[in-house]
């Protein structure tokens, strides 16, 4: 059995070397001496800090090139200090790290055979696509990558429970969920997945305790940004209670930032699991031969989609194939169509993507969305029949608006400010400016963010939103003008030069666009900080004030090694510089 010592490697420098007693000791299904958080946009890691140890936590590290946090904390002071930074204005959220098993499933005593592709009309659909191109991502207990029908697909992986290479399946339910996205097609041996010509990137996100496999929120989150992070455009979890954790909706809202869509089982429990709805990630039930909620299969207002999961055939560990029934297997299924409709048409947004799949599905049940088969079961003739037909391009601009604080307020220190923003297809990203300079930028709603008014002169200061679609549709909010009001501090000497860090990216890999973020303090106070962005010494933005946020574009660089480097020069002339390297 493993320890929480070795859980915590699994994430590399994302979570500190716990020493703890072996799980089986512990009383509740949650990490000790950890928990899970992700600070506003805006909020500079001297402020975090501020916050933490006032709070009684320690040391926080980051998630790959996410905004989420692993935060060290006291054993037993888990849910206590979770509590308070979950109640914290300046924090999106705050969350135990919760540990949850794989959904369960169960193999029949039979070889069934794959009555679910004919189902969903995937014959049809692979006369056009049969996902060439996509990636898919398969966060589980690993893979049998030597198995004869997975091989030919599967590219190289991560395991973010050891944090290592090796993604050697340890419960086998891993290769069985990946059969079931995306087996080789044309090969003829065994099986095909729904998307039989799709690479399939394994990463392990579990280990084995007494024969089951268990995962943690935190290991989610790695994996999907790293799988997000290289690639991945379609990512799988078939673990239970995933539509809970606010750190993997983040982790899912940081892969559709990269055009990624993440599926989600629903859960074996045959009940209705009252989670709340969420838009992050698309959770999946189970279907059987007749098109009916398959007697396992957990339901409820957040189901998204429903798909086969009852006597689906796929690969096994070792080489083998068999036939196994849960959700498990439903949400591969449905990640597999998603990857047809990816591969159909490579220019659709994610949110194009999922609007495709809900529309095109076969409404069972209540008409409309409902809680046992969410918009309907997914039929891939159709909604690659969609992706192939041009899409209406997209003109409507987001709406915005500062909701918080009102005009005429008067402020000081770290204000929350608070954005609305909507659009017809989704908001890809909103900037708060002030005073014309971009101070923070957030992904995900709800837009909220933490600006340190210290960074700016005393007096009327003013502050702008502005929302993007993926279609690069623009539109900007009223201005609203605040009244900053902070103690001036005392006239000394100042010989001291600025703090300046690049809170994102951090080395390492990048793709699509990139939000680099800038933060410095000085003992002198903010307000006479100017910093400057530079990417491979050219000069991309610059900024007064303790914040400097700017869009970064990968697409079109060369591949290899990129240098961000960040000047920092106070009022009184002292400089600093900070650089990371990120590749390609």
């Amino acid at each position: 059995m493993k320890t929480i010592t070795t859980i915590s490697a699994a994430i590399a420098t994302a979570i500190a070397t716990l020493a703890a007693p072996a799980f089986a000791a512990q009383a509740e299904d949650y990490a000790q001496g950890r928990i899970i958080a992700e600070p506003r946009a805006g909020l500079t890691v001297t402020e975090m800090d501020k916050i933490l140890k006032s709070s009684g936590a320690g040391k926080a590290r980051k998630l790959g090139q996410s905004n989420i946090h692993v935060i060290d904390v006291a054993h037993g002071s888990e849910k206590a200090i979770a509590a308070k930074l979950k109640n914290n204005p300046h924090f999106k959220f705050a969350e135990l790290d919760q540990r949850v098993a794989v959904s369960a499933t169960a193999n029949d005593p039979y070889l069934g055979s794959e009555w679910h592709i004919n189902k969903i009309g995937a014959t049809t659909a692979w006369d056009n696509t049969q996902g060439s191109g996509v990636t898919i991502a398969i966060l589980d207990s690993g893979m049998d990558s030597a198995h004869p029908d997975l091989a030919g697909n599967a590219v190289a992986g991560y395991n973010a429970y050891d944090n290592n290479t090796n993604t050697a399946d340890v419960c086998g339910h891993g290769t069985k969920a990946a059969g079931s996205a995306a087996a080789a097609s044309n090969n003829a041996i065994g099986v095909a997945g729904v998307a039989g010509q799709a690479r399939i990137m394994p990463v392990r996100i579990a280990y084995n305790n007494s024969g089951t496999c268990y995962a943690y929120f935190s290991t989610m989150a790695s994996g999907v940004t790293w799988a997000a992070d290289h690639g991945a455009r379609v990512v799988n979890i078939s673990y239970a209670n995933v539509p809970t954790s606010s750190a993997v909706q983040s982790a899912a809202n940081y892969l559709k930032g990269k055009g990624g869509l993440l599926f989600v089982s629903a859960g074996n429990y045959n009940r209705d699991e009252g989670f709340t709805p969420t838009d992050t990630m698309i959770p999946v039930s189970a279907t059987d031969s007749a098109d009916n909620r398959a007697s396992f299969s957990s339901y409820g207002a957040f189901v998204a989609l429903s798909a086969p999961g009852a006597g689906i055939y796929t690969t096994v560990q070792g080489g083998g194939y068999g036939a196994v029934n849960g959700t498990s297997f439903a949400s591969p299924v449905a990640a597999g169509v998603a990857a047809l409709v990816m591969a159909a048409n490579p220019s659709l947004s994610a949110d194009q993507v999922k609007s495709i799949l809900f529309t095109t599905a076969v409404d069972l049940g209540t008409a409309g969305r409902d809680i046992y088969f969410g918009y309907g079961r997914v039929n891939a003739a159709a909604a690659v029949a969609a992706a192939k037909a041009a899409p209406a391009p997209d003109t409507t601009a987001p709406t915005v608006a500062i909701a918080n604080p009102v005009g005429g307020s008067t402020v000081s220190g770290l204000v929350s400010i608070g954005v609305n923003a909507a659009d017809n297809v989704g908001v890809a990203r909103v900037d708060l400016k002030v005073n014309g300079t971009v101070v923070a930028s957030d992904s995900a709603g709800p837009y909220v963010f933490s600006w340190n008014s210290a960074g700016v002169a005393n007096g009327m200061n003013n502050l702008v939103a502005i929302a993007y679609d993926a279609a690069g549709n623009v539109a900007t909010s009223s201005t609203v003008s605040v009244n900053v009001s902070n103690a001036a501090p005392a006239v000394v000497a100042d010989t001291t030069a600025p703090v300046v860090a690049i809170t994102n990216p951090t080395s390492g890999a990048v793709s699509g666009t990139v939000n680099v973020t800038v933060n410095a303090s000085d003992n002198s106070g903010a307000a006479g900080i100017n910093m400057s962005l530079y990417i491979d010494g050219q000069l991309k933005a610059s900024g007064a004030g303790s914040s400097l946020s700017y869009s970064w574009n990968t697409r079109k660089l060369a591949s290899g090694t990129h240098t961000v480097q960040a000047v920092a020069r106070d009022a009184a002339g002292n400089t600093s510089t900070t650089s990371v390297q990120v590749t390609r």
